[in-house]
């Protein structure tokens, strides 16, 4: 008997040590999808031949597995579970059937499906998890507006959108921080996890503006956000096709932003995007102190651009005001777009007292913005041009207009079209393909398969089918932009799909 259980805790122990790098790439695809087993199990059976044993995973490192406190409890208690199982097998083998041989023989059995079943194992061990992080994470939240309400004067802003959010915010925070003590949050933080790791470890009594980027997937969790910070004004950047696998609908997605408005105090500030329709509407029934922004219908705009002009530099262009003011200003911003969310960070600004002055001077001081159409000097002569953050149908509009603006040289677009969008999915790729037809002189598409509906639009657009190149990955695109590519040509990357992304 001795002997078996010395066998058995060397089976264990020899499993567990093997299981690591595939618990690992379970563990991570688990932290893509947000510790959500619902979401996660799809993704497993949506997978399953390739995330079989012995078969390569197509988890990347571009968003590598972050070990965090939550991943390394999780880590503990999946290799516990584990061991439990294996070591209830055993237990149960031996009480029933009494054969030491047959024990060890029913424990090996189980290591093998266990390995080849680890990604269910790993909901099992998540939804075990699940009570105690829901209870840590609540203590984090709770800790996180206590201390954003013990900061006597600070200001909250909170900004939301279907597209556009991120860039707002870092803008917004390159306009205030002159002049106020600013916390900003980086890169996509915007969820409630997310808001409260900055609030708890970053925020200190002398801040005097947090800025809060408010992301969601379903209706509620806007509402959740605002219930965290509390913010006095609100921006809403844009409505758009985003998340419509989670949201359905526009009106859904509608009535999920606007959450951020219901919930601002009476005397807040409710700043508008009035060139985007969906946006409008949400405008028109808002009763609060509102600033709307925009480009069109400026004799309703309480702030404007004019006089615009676009180039491969950036821009330059007049920002106004209702009242009159006029002041000219530059940024190296690409697009007519980024100028939308320059003009939001300037409401912003002018909501908390700062002169049209101050702002438009500031406004000079904006740097691009990681991933969101900005310039990658390869040192070859050849422009590269980096739109990879998940897009969106407006976006990618968007990023070919700026290409556009580059009137020397070829141009090459690289992408693997939109992903996200639900029933509308395929018809925007192929819209996506007709407009890339109008401005574009090579296409090279990642994924096959995925990409139809753009090489469709292309070829259906006039486009030369010859300069149309179907890739697997983005090592294969990158040896036929190595090809075809001289000095003066352009090179934008239009898009990069999630990591847990498949077109099978």
């Amino acid at each position: 008997m001795l002997l078996m259980i010395i066998i058995v805790a060397l089976i264990i122990f020899v499993f567990t040590e093997f299981q690591k790098d595939r618990s690992r790439t379970a563990l991570h695809v688990l932290q893509l999808e947000e510790y959500n087993s619902s979401n996660y199990k799809r993704w497993v059976i949506e997978n399953s031949e390739k995330i079989m044993p012995f078969k390569q995973t197509i988890i990347e490192d571009k968003s590598p597995l972050v070990m965090t406190d939550r991943a390394k409890r999780l880590f503990k208690i999946h290799k516990v579970v584990n061991m439990l199982i294996l070591a209830l097998v055993a237990v149960i083998i031996t009480l029933f059937l009494g054969k030491p041989n047959l024990t060890v023989l029913a424990v090996i059995i189980a290591s093998f499906l266990l390995y080849y079943y680890e990604p269910y194992v790993m909901i099992l061990s998540n939804n075990i998890s699940v009570p105690r992080e829901v209870k840590i994470n609540m203590g984090y939240y709770y800790a996180a507006e206590e201390k954003l309400k013990s900061i006597d004067g600070i200001k909250v802003v909170g900004i939301t959108g279907s597209f556009g959010k991120t860039s707002t915010k870092f803008i917004t925070g390159t306009i205030l921080d002159n002049d106020f003590k600013v916390q900003n949050t980086p890169s996509s933080f915007n969820t409630p996890m997310g808001l409260s790791k900055i609030i708890n470890n970053e925020l200190t009594e002398d801040k005097e503006v947090f800025i809060a980027e408010m992301g969601a997937r379903i209706p509620g969790e806007i509402k959740e956000l605002t219930d965290l910070v509390h913010p006095s004004i609100g921006v809403i950047t844009s409505i758009g096709p985003t998340h419509m696998e989670t949201f359905k609908t526009i009106e859904t997605i509608i009535e999920t932003k606007y959450e951020l408005i219901e919930e601002l105090p009476e005397d807040g500030i409710a700043i508008f995007n009035y060139d985007n329709h969906y946006v409008k509407t949400m405008a028109d029934r808002t009763n609060l102190k509102k600033i709307l922004y925009g480009m069109d219908d400026i004799e309703k705009l309480d702030l404007y651009a004019t006089d615009i002009k676009v180039d491969s530099r950036g821009s330059s262009f007049n920002i106004c005001t209702k009242g009159g003011k006029v002041v000219n200003t530059r940024t190296v911003l690409l697009g007519k777009h980024n100028i939308s969310n320059i003009l939001a960070g300037a409401a912003v600004g002018l909501a908390l007292g700062l002169s049209l002055e101050v702002v438009a001077d500031r406004i000079k001081h904006i740097e691009p913005i990681e991933h969101r159409l900005n310039i990658v000097d390869g040192g070859t002569g050849v422009i590269i041009i980096d739109d990879a953050f998940n897009s969106n149908p407006v976006g990618a509009r968007a990023a070919l207009e700026v290409i556009n603006e580059f009137k020397d040289g070829r141009k090459i677009i690289v992408t693997p079209g939109m992903v996200e969008l639900g029933d509308i999915e395929e018809e925007e790729n192929y819209k996506f393909g007709l407009e890339i037809a109008k401005v574009c002189n090579f296409a090279i598409l990642v994924g096959i398969k995925r990409t139809e509906p753009i090489k469709k639009g292309i070829i259906e657009g006039g486009f030369n089918s010859n300069n149309i190149f179907s890739v697997n990955n983005l090592d294969e695109a990158t040896q036929i932009i190595g090809k075809i590519t001289v000095p003066g040509d352009v090179v934008l990357f239009e898009n990069d799909l999630p990591d847990n992304y498949s077109e099978d």
